[in-house]
């Protein structure tokens, strides 16, 4: 069963195309992780918050990613992580036209 999850931590920047050049990298490396299979980047510019919403295929690949990205976080100084995992019900989101599958 494929598990949604929902990372939100503080942030001061950078913002829109900025954070789009500055985490490119980042980014790229995020596709090669077990299990991952997209990741919606979200970003409140006003409320100081970034993150992303992510789907994995099992909540095992979920939780080993967000224990390596908190580490990552706290080494870049960020702390206050929040995180939420869902199970995701595909029949009834396919009919709402989820793409649970990579590619």
């Amino acid at each position: 069963m494929a598990v949604l999850v929902q990372v939100n931590f503080p942030m001061e920047g950078p913002w829109g195309a900025e954070m789009a050049e500055a985490f490119r990298g980042l980014a790229e490396s995020i596709n090669e992780e077990p299990g991952f299979i997209w990741k919606v980047w979200i970003e409140d510019q006003s409320a100081g918050r970034s993150g992303g919403i992510y789907l994995f295929d099992t909540r095992e690949h979920a939780e080993a990613y967000v224990a390596m990205h908190t580490e990552r976080l706290a080494g870049f100084g960020i702390a206050g992580v929040e995180v939420i995992y869902s199970d995701v019900n595909e029949s009834l989101s396919q009919v709402n036209r989820a793409t649970l599958t990579a590619g």
